[in-house]
């Protein structure tokens, strides 16, 4: 059984700072508490049509998940903006609903402006997307023109709830989200730990166990990049001095990410004693004692690494601990916060701004999903478009769209399914109906960030109940709707693909541009003299940049692409990951006063190999590797650190586009080859 720690533990290892459990909270409460609001109106004041609760509860989801100003103010301005356009907007369809062609055509104007209006940033997009659903909901429910100033009541009560929901009852706060991302880098530093003490009692590590090692080395990198976002920075993203507690923290972090990035690496050379992993796992400091004693006995042996690198991340994990519990004592109060700064940036309105391209996808997407739609039903086809203009949400090619136009239509089908089941199960009991809707509605927004299948999944299940509670529960109905998000997926998919493509390889290419660009970066800033600071931020780039990689990496090895090389992609993947790790290494190890020529050497070897990679872009994912097989090198990681990392980056630049027969090549191959000119 799981004690209360314990159980927080695993949720902050698995939902970093809480964030996925915040908004579903925040969903869920606003949904709820708007209802009753609602629902006592109703009970006390005056009728309210139905088109006041389904904008209430619609405009409730997209306050929780579109609004993402900073500021309570700022969010507080952005949901009136929003309220008004979708009074608006609802207005519109409403004086419109005789002349229902002119009325289809209003829509695709306001989804165009609405697509549009991501061009001016978080706001833009929060009321396209108020103004986007609430035509949808006006055009659904049908309202008169006479109920229109009950009907305004819902939108109102949605965006004041969902106000003080976000303001009061759950409000942001940096410093507790510091504390629990923190909090969340301790519990996946446990969980690879706990990989290293199952593996290290058993057989020698196989593929399957590097694997998900890696696995857990990304899911390190995603956590810790979350927490360094709530460290606040001065302006010019660069510390000045250790002495600042910021500066403190952020070295610690950093720290406790190098070392258990060099536990894993130096893990698959030599595995480490499984008392040395247990005794770090329980800081055991009479155990660590007898280690530190032991490291110098074995220091030219390859196990003799492992177990410093294991003493360093115990080291760092106890420095990490402290810093935890400083934070949960004082809520660091001796970090002050940054005022943000950023200047807004001028908008670009011509079709070579990516916003306005998509803009464009979504509008032609949209009709055509509305003609097919109206074909199956006059009544029911804002389904269609629905689907087509979500496809497109935090898409960056059009591999990510067809796999969440995949993902929506596979959620349908299965939500609906369970939905009908469920549905029918509990048909006539509203008391046991409303809660596992409410269930439904938090779990679906729990795993929004995590699986958009899974949401529409639980969304749909939602809908069925809803429609049992109604009375309009039919098969038919239930038939009808798959129909139709599965037209408005195909839809989108296919303008993806036809108009403005962008290619999945074409955002992997953007990706590693950028990539090779803050490694050459890390180089050169080595090579004007920098260090400290100034270099583990520009080693924090390359991290950030890596994971973009990941993201636009991923459609290529899914089941549908064209592409299907899961080995090669994730073989690739390792060889960027790899890369990244040894540029930290570089960025902690580096001393600017004992650089010599053999360093400048390397960086020179190092910068030919990213000028001959580089313009390759993306071609390195499809080549054909050999095996790898281990050189057996002994990896120095406690001296030479930064002659290593060099050495090691150009080996695995080199390993991109391998043209010899034994992989990896030796550490320095790259130099000897620069030597022969």
């Amino acid at each position: 059984m799981f004690s209360g720690f314990q159980f927080r533990d695993w949720l902050l290892a698995n939902d970093p700072a809480l964030s996925r459990l915040r908004m579903a909270s925040r969903v869920t409460l606003t949904i709820v508490f708007s209802f009753l609001v609602l629902l006592a109106i109703q009970m006390f004041i005056l009728p309210l049509p139905t088109a006041a609760f389904g904008l209430g509860i619609v405009l409730s989801i997209e306050g929780g998940v579109a609004v993402r100003d900073k500021g309570n103010t700022r969010q507080l301005v952005t949901r009136l903006f929003g309220c008004l356009a979708s009074l608006g907007v609802v207005a519109i369809a409403v004086g419109l609903e005789d002349q229902r062609f002119l009325s289809d055509l209003v829509f695709l104007v306001v989804i165009a402006l609405a697509s549009a209006g991501r061009v001016f940033g978080p706001r833009g997009f929060a009321i396209g997307m108020f103004a986007f659903t609430s035509y949808f909901m006006g055009s659904y429910f049908r309202p008169s023109l006479a109920e229109l100033p009950d009907v305004a009541i819902g939108p109102v009560v949605s965006v004041l709830v969902g106000h003080l929901v976000r303001a009061v009852l759950l409000p942001d706060d940096w410093r507790r989200d510091l504390l629990r991302s923190l909090e969340s880098v301790r519990g996946r530093i446990n969980q690879i730990l706990f990989k290293l003490a199952a593996l290290v009692g058993g057989a020698e590590i196989g593929e399957a166990d590097r694997q998900e090692l890696r696995q857990l080395e990304d899911r390190l990198k995603e956590v810790v990049l979350m927490a360094e976002t709530f460290i606040p920075r001065p302006p010019g993203g660069v510390f000045d001095a250790t002495a600042d507690p910021a500066a403190e923290l952020a070295i610690r972090l950093f720290d406790a990410h190098l070392a258990a990035e060099s536990a894993i690496v130096l893990s698959f050379q030599s595995p480490p004693p499984f008392a040395l992993v247990h005794a770090v796992i329980e800081a055991d400091a009479v155990e660590l004692g007898r280690y530190e004693e032991m490291a110098e006995t074995i220091k030219d042996q390859p196990q003799g690494e492992t177990v410093r690198a294991l003493l360093w991340l115990g080291r760092a994990r106890q420095e990490l601990t402290q810093a935890i519990g400083e934070g949960q004592a004082s809520g660091f109060s001796g970090i002050d916060a940054v005022m943000d700064t950023a200047q807004p940036q001028p908008i670009d309105f011509s079709f070579a701004n990516p916003l306005l391209r998509l803009a464009l996808q979504i509008t032609l997407a949209s009709a055509i999903a509305m003609g097919f739609g109206l074909l199956l039903s006059r009544e029911r086809w804002f389904w269609a478009v629905l689907a087509s203009f979500l496809v497109f949400t935090n898409t960056n090619s059009r591999g990510d769209t067809a796999m969440r136009a995949l993902s929506r239509s596979l959620g349908t089908v299965f939500g609906i399914a369970i939905g009908l089941v469920l549905a029918t199960m509990i048909s006539g009991e509203p008391d046991i109906a409303i809660p596992v809707a409410a269930i439904c509605i938090f779990l679906a927004f729990y795993f929004l960030q995590v699986s958009y299948a899974t949401m529409t999944f639980f969304i749909s299940i939602v809908l069925c109940l809803v429609y049992g509670m109604t009375g309009v529960l039919t098969l038919d109905l239930l038939k009808l709707r798959i129909g139709e998000t599965m037209i408005g997926a195909a839809a989108g998919t296919a303008v993806a693909f036809v108009v403005f493509p962008t290619r999945t390889r074409g955002a992997l290419d953007t990706a590693l541009a950028h990539w090779f660009q803050a490694l050459r970066d890390l180089l050169a800033g080595i090579g004007e003299g920098k260090s400290g600071f100034e270099l583990m931020a520009l080693s924090q780039t390359i991290d950030a940049c890596y994971r973009d990689v990941t993201v636009a990496a991923r459609p290529l090895g899914s089941s549908w692409s064209v592409v299907t090389r899961p080995g090669q992609i994730r073989q690739t993947l390792a060889i960027f990951l790899s890369c990244t790790y040894w540029a930290r290494i570089l960025a902690k190890s580096y001393d600017a006063s004992a650089a010599d020529d053999n360093l400048k050497t390397l960086i020179a070897a190092d910068l030919a190999l990213i000028d001959n990679a580089a313009p390759r872009g993306s071609t390195c994912f499809l080549i054909q590797r050999k095996a790898s097989r281990t050189t057996g090198r002994h990896l120095p990681l406690s001296r030479e650190g930064a002659r290593l990392g060099l050495e090691m980056i150009g080996s695995a630049l080199e390993r991109l586009y391998p043209d010899a027969d034994v992989l990896p090549f030796a550490a320095g191959e790259a130099i000897a080859r620069s030597k022969q000119g």
